[in-house]
Parts: C-alpha cells; sequence; structure tokens
C-alpha cells in the first residue's frame, strides 16, 4: 500500500464567515428594519388606547357588582379604592367584598379618575391619556367609560 499523496491536499476552509457575508447580512437587516419599524411605531400608542379602555371596562364592571350587592356606587369620597378596600366614610357598605385585587393604573402611570356623579352617565371612569391633561385629540385624548 501507498501512503496518500501529500500534494493532492485538499484545501482547508475556515469555518467563519467574511466580512462580505456579515454585510450582505446586515444590509439585508437594515432595509427590514426601515420597512418595518415605522408600521410598528404608531402601534404603541395604539396599544395603549386599548389596555386603557380594557381597564376602564374591568374597573366599570367591578363598580356594577358593588352596586348590585349594596345598592349605591362609592361616593366620589370613597374612590374607586372601595373596590379593593371596604370603605370606612358613610355610607358604609353593608354587603361589601373585595372587588378587585388591586386598582390598575393607566397605561401612562398614572391612577385612574373616577366621578359620582358621572357628567356621562351615573359614574365616569376614565384616563386622560398620554398628556396626564383634561381634553385632547389623538393619543392626548380623554379614555372613559361612556366610550
Amino acid at each position: 500500500m501507498q501512503a496518500p499523496d501529500s500534494s493532492a491536499k485538499k484545501p482547508r476552509r475556515s469555518h467563519g464567515f467574511t466580512l462580505i457575508e456579515l454585510m450582505v447580512v446586515l444590509v439585508i437587516m437594515g432595509i427590514l428594519a426601515a420597512l418595518i419599524v415605522p408600521n410598528i411605531i404608531g402601534r404603541t400608542d395604539e396599544a395603549r388606547i386599548t389596555a386603557a379602555k380594557t381597564d376602564i371596562a374591568t374597573v366599570m364592571q367591578a363598580l356594577k357588582l358593588y352596586k348590585l350587592d349594596n345598592g349605591v356606587y362609592p361616593t366620589q369620597q370613597q374612590g374607586l379604592q372601595a373596590l379593593v378596600a371596604k370603605p370606612t366614610t358613610p355610607p358604609v357598605p353593608g354587603n361589601w367584598k373585595p372587588y378587585l385585587e388591586k386598582l390598575p393604573t393607566d397605561p401612562w402611570g398614572r391612577p385612574y379618575q373616577y366621578l359620582n356623579p358621572g357628567i356621562r352617565g351615573p359614574v365616569d371612569v376614565f384616563s386622560y391619556g398620554a398628556d396626564g391633561k383634561p381634553g385632547g385629540d389623538g393619543n392626548n385624548a380623554d379614555i372613559g367609560s361612556w366610550q
């Protein structure tokens, strides 16, 4: 038997990526980001508005249960806190139960507002939106139980 011919060696190939291959991948990723990111950026505000509407609906459901059990909504002074802790200010509810585990904050980190009597219904629960001020348009618009 003959020993393998050393002149017929296979060329040795490294197992890494070349600079050209890396540059092509980065360019493709950049193009994809340029196409996708603008579509996603506007969705953050829409998601916050949807989350606020969902929170408000949950709080309104808890308020309706409170009224069903106790005959009245919590007073303005008792506020939404009456849904997580039994009020001590009159009228003290006789049939109180915990209606929420904890009070949610709006997607911008502020507490939801509560009015009793409400302006647009028996009670109003609302968020002032992104700017935290009454009124506004677009993302700054108030989001409430009347919507």
